[in-house]
């Protein structure tokens, strides 16, 4: 081998080195796109001035932190599903990858639907929200004066809102084959019916304690129906989903869509199939985008589509019995520090897929993980809350005394 020919290699070798662990690299090239691909500007439920223009040096050092941390915490895994982390409404980093079905090697690009879990009640309160600021319903209305069946008297919409009713679980009295063949699709009627005729007990007396119960949210989907005299698939459509530009946002049909939606999977990517819940929405059920969930965020940060006054009722603690950082306001959790630093999020679980959707007011900065393969991993996303903010989380994982890493979440 001639000594040029090897001065060569050699500088190859350092070049390819000093490329593959830059924080960008080809294989794992993101889809970067700005604002104007939202049209922010022609939405009328959307604020302009909070589009403020970021620095090219803080974008560029941003998104090399953050698509670290995703190579470390989610690409490993085999990441099935969309990310997304923004500030201003503007799009610093974005990556889809995996299959919304494996068999057919359907894949994830950022206009696929995937099934939000429980972040999907965010949306839920959302139309809930609207109907208030219509005049339709109040906070403090008693539900069974919209439901007559309903049988617990001191409820309120804000009860559900917050978990603060005492109405048991949906998920473990309709098990009991006492109260519903489980041989038979679920559906959100069937849940008020059992309540009803049934007379199940509460768990315990209203507004007295937190406890997060999906029934809340199954009750809050009646309530947007017959409020509205739509299906809660319609309802969502008309209240939220039209209003705000979430054009691949829906309520899952479990009747015809089994077959075309995003399907859930496993780790090892074997599918999870629908079972007797799979047909109760509110709780669950509602498929978006990440695009499609900032654009809901950017709207929800005006006072156009939500007002300020009503905002303030939905972003605060309600449930402080216990000692903790962790809290609920109305449709949202809270993490809230002796220090005023206060972050909103909700995750959700449901089947394989683990989602995000964290929201930081005082930065306006967004992140958002979907996941349709089974990771708990996306729920240490909120670690990219340092990235912006005086927060207590370090974007690298932290460990214990003895190697245990600690989560964030």
């Amino acid at each position: 081998m001639s000594l040029k020919f090897s001065r060569f290699a050699s500088f190859l070798a350092i070049f390819l080195a000093l490329f593959l662990t830059f924080c960008t690299t080809k294989k794992k090239q993101v889809i970067q796109k700005e604002e104007p691909s939202f049209e922010f500007s022609k939405n009328y439920f959307t604020d302009s001035s909070l589009f403020k223009p970021l620095t090219a040096k803080f974008k560029s050092e941003t998104r090399c932190e953050i698509e670290k941390f995703f190579l470390q915490n989610l690409d490993s895994l085999e990441f099935s599903g969309g990310f997304l982390v923004a500030k201003n409404g503007h799009i610093i980093y974005e990556h889809y990858s995996g299959f919304s079905s494996f068999k057919n090697q359907r894949k994830i690009n950022e206009k696929t639907a995937i099934h939000l879990a429980s972040v999907g009640k965010v949306l839920t309160a959302t139309a809930i929200f609207r109907l208030i600021e219509q005049g339709e319903i109040s906070l403090d209305q008693k539900v069974y004066k919209i439901l007559p069946k309903f049988p617990y008297k001191k409820v309120t919409i804000r009860m559900l809102l917050n978990h603060r009713s005492g109405v048991p679980k949906y998920g473990y009295f309709a098990a009991d084959t006492v109260n519903w063949d489980v041989t038979k699709v679920l559906r959100n009627k069937d849940v008020l019916n059992i309540l009803s005729k049934k007379k199940l007990e509460l768990d315990f007396e209203p507004d007295t304690k937190f406890t997060y119960c999906n029934t809340n949210y199954v009750l809050l989907a009646l309530i947007v129906e017959e409020i509205t005299g739509k299906s809660f698939k319609e309802a969502m459509k008309f209240l939220v989903f039209d209003p705000i530009g979430m054009k691949n946002s829906f309520v899952f049909d479990y009747d015809k869509q089994q077959n075309s939606v995003s399907q859930s999977y496993k780790s090892s990517y074997d599918k999870v199939p629908f079972d007797f819940l799979d047909a109760v929405y509110g709780d669950k059920n509602i498929y978006s985008t990440p695009r499609d969930l900032l654009r809901f965020d950017q709207a929800i940060r005006s006072n156009k589509f939500i007002s300020k006054k009503l905002k303030k009722e939905i972003y605060k603690g309600y449930s402080y019995e216990r000692e903790g950082i962790k809290n609920y306001g109305l449709g949202i959790r809270l993490k809230e520090w002796p220090t005023g630093e206060r972050i909103f999020y909700h995750n959700g679980w449901w089947h394989g897929n683990n989602t995000t959707y964290i929201s930081l007011k005082k930065e306006n900065a967004t992140i958002i993980v979907l996941s349709n393969k089974y990771t708990r991993r996306v729920y240490e996303s909120i670690r990219l809350s340092a990235l912006f903010g005086t927060y207590p989380f370090t974007v690298e994982e932290e460990k214990d005394s003895t190697g245990v890493v600690l989560s964030a979440e």
